[in-house]
């Protein structure tokens, strides 16, 4: 019997795809979570979900490994709080230093920017309907 799936998930329409995509929140960032080792920026999106990019530059992080550890904590944070970011775009990016974090110190540190995230989208969308 085949279990029935959650929605947990971590789909297409929850990620960014394209370079269009990237730019649009690049350009147009409205909301910052901030840490000295990671950066989410994000924008608002008009979808009815989130959506989540990673930039992990080998400039800031150099070990291959550090990198997609970074990229794999990322997703499942995201994946876990989806229900709770309200709908922007955004992008997570590393900064000098992030590959030092192990994982429970990863964990923790995105689940607060997070949060962090979702406090100022939510305080930037009331502004907005102001």
């Amino acid at each position: 019997m085949q279990q029935a799936r959650s929605d947990f998930g971590f789909p297409k329409p929850l990620r960014l795809l394209t370079a269009a995509h990237y730019r649009a929140v690049f350009s147009g960032t409205q909301i910052r979570a901030a840490h000295p080792h990671l950066l989410i920026l994000a924008r608002p999106n008009g979808l009815d979900h989130p959506r989540l990019g990673l930039v992990m530059a080998k400039k800031h992080v150099r070990n291959a490994t550090d990198r997609n550890r970074i990229k794999r904590v990322a997703r499942e944070t995201f994946r876990l709080r989806q229900h709770q970011l309200p709908p922007v775009d955004a992008i997570v990016l590393a900064r000098p230093g992030a590959g030092e974090l192990d994982g429970a110190a990863l964990h923790k540190l995105l689940d607060k920017l997070w949060r962090k995230l979702a406090r100022r989208a939510e305080d930037e969308l009331k502004r907005g309907a102001q």
